[in-house]
């Protein structure tokens, strides 16, 4: 029997796991590497440590799930997204990478937008604003700021294309990544050339990986030093993956027309799956083909969810007591009495995209204690997804249900909050773990075990449980969100004084 190999690249480690073809996770292992956070909105990461715990969780995940390496088919990853290393011609890194939450490059965002090039109908139908997390901003700070190591840089791609270099040796972007972040685009005829000729970053072109593949697709097979490395034959099939919340939605079963995904972990993405294009303020997209063939997918998001909570972790001295938390929260009324807050703690991606919006507590009091602020952080998020799907239907796109997966699955209560706030609800897959179950996906139907990703889908994704919202939660929700709303103007006045 043949199995196959994923990875998922997340912001605080690397987890693989092992799956058979019915989408059953046999063995996992996850190796954390380090973030370093710097001034100015920075965080940054070794490339080298982004291979070094792949082969490492590849190992174990193979080792526990009582298999041989020679039975491993097909390879399929996710990774972060918006996470750009420049790199030599052997492959190394020059610098250490500017990770996704990295948003340094505010004024290169404000210089994209300025330029009003038709690549922008992604970035809220050309009216903005252009997210400083993005491809182009960042190498265009890096030109600017760091000019001989642009200058010498052979590729600059991101994560995803990183891995697939120490595996294959082929220089490869997705479709994914590219479509999704780099302002890529197979409407348009693919590269955003003019939107580069007008920023003066023309030569970036020619330092991307020149060729560009959609999830699914085979890129090739391993070197001799990464079978070597990885204990795996040569003729293991490294399959196209991407974003790992993109691939999330493969693995939350959302590809129909009308459904959406919310993929939840240190940050949370929103994701619809549209048959036509659609374009407007306050929403991203769409991509067309960027995960599904003839299908476009609109976007929001926001930055800091799940690392709010590790935050409030740091700074209460260690790790919390998450089940001790959860059942005290749970036992408050909506609101916190009258804490609520903004989850803009490493700035806004939308429906504002405001780099420098910032996080904050409102209408704290001394009777107010930790499972207090657990669950306005948690309120605040959810508050945060709202707005995001009321940006989806002021473009005409109607919610009726979420499907979720990742991080906030772990809470009961989360999964709660989320349904109440949203008033719609929230549907779990079997497997919570999205973006490795659609690397499993991705990577039977490269290797030609189902004929569409569809197909693997319908085999290899398992239903789970349905949380419905709440009818009192809701009403009382309805009345805080406006307070929420209130917080962003209020809150962008003060912080430009």
């Amino acid at each position: 029997m043949s199995y196959f190999l994923t990875a998922d690249g997340g912001t605080e480690s690397l987890r693989a796991r092992v799956y058979d073809c019915t989408g059953k996770c046999l063995g996992s292992h996850a190796s954390v590497y380090k973030t370093d956070f710097k001034p100015g909105s920075r965080a940054e990461q070794a490339p080298a440590d982004w291979w070094a715990n792949f082969v490492e969780a590849s190992g174990a995940a193979i080792t526990q799930a009582g298999i041989s390496g020679n039975q491993i088919e097909a390879i399929a990853y996710a990774t972060t997204c918006c996470s750009v290393v420049a790199l030599d011609e052997n492959g190394d890194a020059l610098r250490p990478a500017l990770i996704w939450m990295d948003v340094r490059a505010s004024e290169e965002a404000n210089a994209v937008l300025e330029t009003g090039d038709a690549a922008l109908a992604l970035n809220g139908d050309g009216a903005g604003p252009v997210s400083a997390e993005w491809m182009i901003p960042k190498a265009l700070w890096l030109k600017r700021n760091e000019p001989e190591l642009f200058s010498k840089a052979h590729r600059i791609c991101e994560y995803q294309d990183y891995l697939t270099y120490k595996l294959t040796g082929e220089w490869v972007a997705s479709l994914d990544n590219a479509g999704l972040r780099w302002h890529y685009s197979t409407d348009r005829g693919g590269w955003p050339v003019s939107l580069l000729q007008a920023l003066d970053l023309a030569e970036l072109q020619d330092k991307w990986p020149p060729r560009v593949i959609a999830p699914g697709d085979v890129v090739g097979t391993l070197t001799a030093a990464a079978a070597e490395e990885l204990g795996l034959p040569r003729s293991v099939k490294v399959i196209q993956g991407g974003a790992d919340a993109l691939i999330g939605m493969i693995g939350l079963g959302v590809s129909k027309p009308g459904q959406l995904a919310l993929i939840t972990g240190s940050s949370h993405l929103l994701f619809g799956v549209t048959g036509t294009p659609m374009h407007a303020r306050g929403v991203w997209g769409s991509y067309p083909d960027i995960v599904y063939p003839g299908r476009y997918i609109v976007e929001g998001g926001q930055t800091s969810t799940g690392s709010i909570v590790n935050w409030l972790g740091r700074l209460s001295g260690g790790t919390l007591d998450f089940d001790k938390l959860n059942l005290q929260a749970s036992e408050l009324e909506p609101g916190c009495e009258g804490l609520i807050v903004q989850d803009h703690f490493q700035g806004n991606r939308t429906p504002h995209t405001d780099p420098l919006s910032r996080g904050a507590l409102v209408g704290l009091t001394l009777a107010h204690e930790k499972h207090h602020i657990f669950r306005a952080m948690m309120e605040g998020i959810g508050f945060g997804t709202r707005a995001i799907l009321d940006a989806f239907e002021r473009a005409g796109y109607a919610k009726a249900e979420i499907t979720i997966g990742g991080g906030a699955t772990a809470s009961d209560l989360w999964l709660q909050i989320h349904a109440d706030t949203a008033g719609v609800p929230v549907r779990v897959p079997a497997s919570p773990d999205a973006p490795s179950t659609g690397s499993a996906v991705l990577a039977a139907y490269g290797a030609g075990r189902f004929s569409s990703i569809d197909e693997g889908i319908s085999t290899m994704v398992q239903p789970g449980r349905v949380v419905d919202p709440i009818g009192r939660n809701v009403t009382k929700y309805e009345e805080i969100y406006t307070r929420y709303l209130a917080l962003y103007p209020a809150l962008k006045e003060v912080l430009a004084k």
